[in-house]
């Protein structure tokens, strides 16, 4: 989403998770962790986080800027974007790791805990849509990776049965509006 909303063609190849090709040789190559992504420098070298790779295209193709054009707005989509991670998307890993069938024979689940993080999913929500209000994005009016990490982590709660509801009313429309945008079928 990232690379599409600043024009970025990325050549993708798609890795099934589910039958393990994540964990081949040929992979665990590319990313010993074998999580994805992975993006493939010019050089041949690898970066394998999400956050790492969205900082280097931004440095290779400033425009739109989506970390922010100022050093206090870099901090402040920084700042929102760690808050996010931490607040919204681990805990919403845990509740997919911990609670879905996927997971059951891939680790030893403990779905108290993901039913924990669950909660607090859910109470992060209710302060987002406080934070958002009537804003068109949630720094503002510009379109950030906080934007682009707050909706990938919102949809990625679907899985898990954690979903926008009636308490949701400001958020339901942000996230109407970000998955009317070309860039999130990308």
């Amino acid at each position: 989403m990232f690379a599409a909303e600043k024009g970025i063609a990325l050549e993708l190849v798609e890795v099934d998770i589910a039958g393990g090709a994540n964990r081949s040789s040929e992979f665990l190559a590319l990313n010993p962790s074998g999580d994805l992504p992975v993006l493939e420098l010019d050089d041949g070298t690898h970066l394998t986080e999400s956050l790492a790779i969205c900082r280097l295209l931004e440095e290779l193709t400033p425009e739109p800027a989506l970390f922010g054009r100022t050093r206090r707005e870099r901090a402040q989509v920084n700042e929102a974007v760690d808050h996010l991670m931490f607040r919204l998307y681990v805990p919403l890993s845990h509740v997919f790791r911990h609670t879905h069938p996927f997971w059951a024979t891939r680790l030893t689940q403990v779905p108290a805990f993901g039913e924990q993080q669950r909660t607090a999913v859910l109470a992060e929500l209710v302060a987002l849509e406080a934070r958002l209000g009537t804003q068109q994005f949630l720094l503002g009016a510009a379109l950030t990776m906080a934007d682009i990490v707050a909706y990938t982590t919102i949809d990625f709660g679907k899985p898990s049965n954690v979903r926008l509801g009636e308490a949701h009313p400001n958020l339901r429309r942000w996230y109407g509006a970000l998955n009317a945008r070309p860039s999130a079928r990308a």
